[in-house]
């Protein structure tokens, strides 16, 4: 593995060079303000409204802006992206609460048998995620009604809905602040949402250690109670299907794997997809990824230090073997999680998900398999360039080889490199 410390920015679009060039010679702090309570004030002024439901969000939000200022080093621009992400969360809470308030009937909705998709980072559930949501008997959250959840959506207007327009606006920023990042990651308003991003509004979720270099916030998420944003992420579901029921909600996040047990303590009959790919592989991009989302706010040298769980190999390992421990013990339930490999769908895709169905036993009915040649006809790997990154010597493939050796075995993961 190539020392993550070695990884280089790419170059910034020429008009972001010269907003933040200008910058540096402005007081940025007092232009853009990140403090707790200004940003409460102006989320609770904006709105209209007081009510932020329980508070067992506050803490983590005054450490994760405290941590903003003291450790991420935001330019000027991430400044103004990073304002005006904290207020949409802080808003939505407000809304959701209201919503709440307004039609307590909404808890009585019942979120039936989920579907999570769940997998090392980098391990191919993106694509999987929006190969299975082209099946219209799924229902997966859309990134413009997690942002904007409120009024909740109705099916009626489901894909017209004006706020389709703003969120589509901010989510491709991103590509423009940081083009190669679309060879990544592709972000719509229309395209899925993933279970993490969901619980920003918690402020207890590791996407936001993805999206600063913020490590006394990283520090206190490791003891943080998981409990508190899957619930949370539940409520939100049950407003989202309120106007518009889904048949199977199909949901999806990476990190899951970090705590598969709160996951099922919440949704107890869920039915959890475990994607794998060879996580020599896997972690190579990992790093690539995570340098150029802290690179579109942040001109600080990476910190892969902070990130012992994903660069190290050995850390990455545990992680990976935790989850075979659980099961092996039957802390997590293993006739409801379904092994998926990266190398089966990069083969032969529809045939990698037929045999997926039948262990959901789910049909895969014509028109979903139609969904799927049309979205790859349409996405081909590759179509917005080529994610490069390098995954080491072979002496030290050969070192991490036996370090993921049972883990590779356990899940018969085959080799990519």
């Amino acid at each position: 593995m190539n020392n993550p410390m070695d990884w280089t920015p790419p170059p910034r679009p020429e008009w972001l060079a010269q907003v933040n060039e200008e910058g540096r010679g402005m007081d940025i702090a007092s232009l853009v303000p990140l403090q707790p309570q200004e940003l409460i004030d102006t989320a609770m002024a904006n709105t209209g409204l007081s009510d932020f439901g329980r508070d067992d969000w506050r803490e983590p939000f005054e450490i994760l802006v405290k941590a903003i200022n003291d450790e991420a080093e935001l330019n000027l621009f991430g400044r103004l992206m990073t304002r005006s992400d904290l207020l949409i969360w802080l808003q939505e809470r407000l809304e959701i609460e209201e919503a709440y308030r307004r039609h307590p009937e909404i808890e009585d909705e019942v979120v039936d048998a989920p579907v999570f998709i769940v997998g090392q980072a980098r391990s191919g559930t993106s694509i999987l995620f929006e190969l299975l949501s082209a099946d219209s008997q799924f229902g997966a959250p859309t990134n413009w009604e997690i942002m904007f959840p409120c009024p909740p959506p109705e099916a009626a207007t489901y894909k017209s809905d004006p706020r389709i327009a703003r969120a589509q606006h901010l989510l491709t920023q991103w590509h423009r602040v940081a083009p190669s990042f679309l060879a990544m990651h592709e972000l719509g308003a229309t395209i899925p949402n993933e279970c993490k991003v969901a619980m920003n509004c918690t402020f207890i979720t590791d996407n936001l250690t993805g999206l600063f270099q913020v490590p006394s916030y990283y520090q206190w998420l490791m003891q943080a109670d998981l409990t508190v944003p899957y619930a949370y992420y539940k409520r939100m579901l049950k407003l989202l299907q309120w106007k518009n029921p889904r048949r199977h909600w199909l949901l999806k996040s990476p990190s899951h794997i970090e705590s598969l047990p709160v996951l099922f303590k919440v949704f107890p009959d869920a039915r959890v997809v475990y994607a794998h790919r060879d996580p020599i592989k896997a972690r190579a991009s990992v790093t690539h990824l995570l340098g150029t989302l802290y690179w579109m706010r942040s001109d600080k040298p990476f910190d892969a230090t902070s990130f012992e769980r994903l660069m190290t190999p050995e850390a990455y390992a545990f992680s990976l073997n935790r989850v075979i421990d659980q099961i092996e013990t039957g802390e997590i339930p293993r006739a409801q999680i379904h092994d998926f490999l990266f190398a089966d769908l990069m083969r032969s895709p529809e045939e990698a998900l037929a045999g997926l169905y039948r262990k959901l036993d789910l049909p895969f009915p014509d028109q979903a398999r139609q969904a799927v040649a049309d979205y790859l006809a349409h996405k081909p790997q590759g179509k917005f360039g080529q994610n490069v990154y390098r995954v080491g010597e072979e002496q030290q493939i050969a070192h991490e080889r036996r370090i993921f050796a049972r883990y590779q075995h356990f899940h018969n993961v085959p080799e990519e490199v």
